[in-house]
């Protein structure tokens, strides 16, 4: 169990959060989503588009976000998700478990902010 591991299990952990944030702002296609993840958190965290369209499925089974397909001229279709009422109230309820999380970890681990 190492350094490789433990990111995996983070990235997990983290990925349902991290796309339900971006979706609240506007709706984005998987690609546009993989992309803000990477940027926003300056490389710390990257997730590869194809590796996020299994957390998105399920997002849209559980009705926490929407998709829809969009066709522009000259490009290819790609399917667009926007937040429902339903994810706004979820990611809520994550934001407030990980801000709990976070710091407690902080607490424990004698992390402090940058």
């Amino acid at each position: 169990m190492g350094a490789d591991w433990l990111a995996r299990e983070l990235k997990r952990g983290t990925a349902e959060v991290l796309i339900l944030s971006l979706l609240e702002e506007h709706e984005r296609h998987g690609y546009d989503l993989a992309r803000l993840i990477g940027e926003r958190s300056e490389g710390a965290i990257t997730f590869h588009a194809a590796s996020l369209y299994p957390t998105l499925y399920r997002l849209e089974d559980q009705s926490l976000i929407e998709g829809r397909w969009v066709e522009k001229a000259g490009q290819r279709r790609r399917r667009y998700y926007r937040l429902t009422a339903a994810g706004k109230r979820r990611l809520a309820r994550q934001r407030s478990t990980w801000e709990q999380f976070v710091a407690g970890f902080r607490n424990v681990a004698g992390i402090r902010p940058a």
